[in-house]
């Protein structure tokens, strides 16, 4: 990671999640050991999600690090953004597909437009001139 690029993952609060999958992993457990002993893996594997998704943005490009793939675009390839009610960001790509930006949210696109050196406008620029004009 050079020292111009941004990485964009899920909050570390996210974590707190984890021992209270665990807890129920453990009551479930309690039921019946033979049955439920197979949820302990919910937290393993809720651990390990919360830290792989992330987006990393530089100079070059976007990295989108999903659950299973990760996908390098270059930034010649983006087209814009896509941001859909409840769904995560996404990236429009010149053929016309798309990829989620995993961790990425429309209150990141400042910093994303500063990182991506000006190719992702900023939407609050304006608003943040306006303002700082009518001092």
């Amino acid at each position: 990671m050079s020292e111009s690029s941004k990485v964009f993952a899920i909050s570390r609060l996210a974590y707190f999640a984890v021992p209270l999958v665990l807890l129920a992993s453990v009551v479930l457990m309690g039921i019946s050991v033979p049955w439920f002993a197979w949820t302990l893996v919910f937290p393993v594997v809720l651990a390990w999600w919360i830290h792989r998704l992330r987006t990393i943005v530089d100079g070059q490009g976007i990295t989108a690090v999903g659950t299973f793939s990760t996908t390098r675009i270059p930034w010649p390839d983006v087209d814009g953004l896509r941001f859909s009610r409840w769904k995560a960001v996404r990236v429009v790509l010149t053929d016309g597909s798309s990829v989620s930006l995993p961790s990425v949210s429309f209150n990141d696109l400042p910093l994303l437009a500063e990182v991506s050196g000006g190719r992702v406008p900023d939407p609050f620029a304006a608003e943040r001139a306006t303002r700082l004009a009518a001092r």
